[in-house]
């Protein structure tokens, strides 16, 4: 579970960030979901553009996403981004986890 202080940093660190993962009419497919999975396992933090062609909001994808992958974490819904973060299993690519675990 994140702290204010620790979604707030995550919040800063999206603010720079262009959507990594589109999401468009064929809604949450299970292919949608591996590779929002292996996003999250590459980057730790990973923003999602929704699309004008889906029927789901956002905070229902954010609501399914982190039922779907164990550990995700749902950093910020805002407008039709969501903002998910969650910690990455190999050494080499926790960059922002290791910012996370101080504050």
């Amino acid at each position: 579970m994140l702290t204010g202080k620790q979604k707030r940093y995550l919040r800063s660190q999206a603010m720079t960030m262009k959507p990594l993962i589109n999401l468009g009419k064929n809604g949450l497919t299970a292919t949608f979901i591996k590779g929002v999975a292996a996003a999250v396992e590459a980057r730790e933090l990973v923003k999602i553009s929704l699309l004008p062609a889906t029927e789901e909001t956002p905070k229902a994808v954010g609501a399914a996403l982190a039922e779907a992958i164990p550990g995700l974490e749902v950093a910020q819904t805002i407008g039709r981004m969501v903002v998910v973060y969650r910690r990455a299993f190999d050494p080499e690519n926790r960059q922002i986890s290791a910012i996370i675990a101080k504050l």
